[in-house]
């Protein structure tokens, strides 16, 4: 998968350095993935919560942290939507960021 943007996560981790590890490692993990469908993530990712149109939610370091991305899974494509503390996640609505 192509994850847009990195830039998004990096700058989440300066201010939250706790997270860097994590958000590094998934990073990784989603640029080799070849995900065709939610299972795939869900099998990977048991915690992750599958939204409707195609977006997903990640919990960083131990659900401190929410990481929301839509996917096209034809092109492969991963699009970064949300990157925040759980107590911005719960001021968004998960479904149109």
């Amino acid at each position: 998968m192509r994850v847009i943007a990195k830039s998004t996560l990096r700058d989440f981790w300066k201010k939250y350095s706790d997270s860097e590890q994590q958000l590094k490692a998934w990073y990784q993990e989603a640029n080799r993935a070849h995900w065709e469908n939610s299972k795939e993530i869900k099998s990977e990712y048991p915690t992750a919560s599958i939204l409707k149109d195609n977006r997903v939610v990640f919990n960083i370091c131990g659900n401190r942290y929410r990481l929301i991305v839509k996917i096209n899974y034809d092109y492969g494509l991963v699009w970064i939507r949300f990157i925040g503390t759980h107590s911005d996640y719960d001021k968004i609505n998960a479904t149109t960021i």
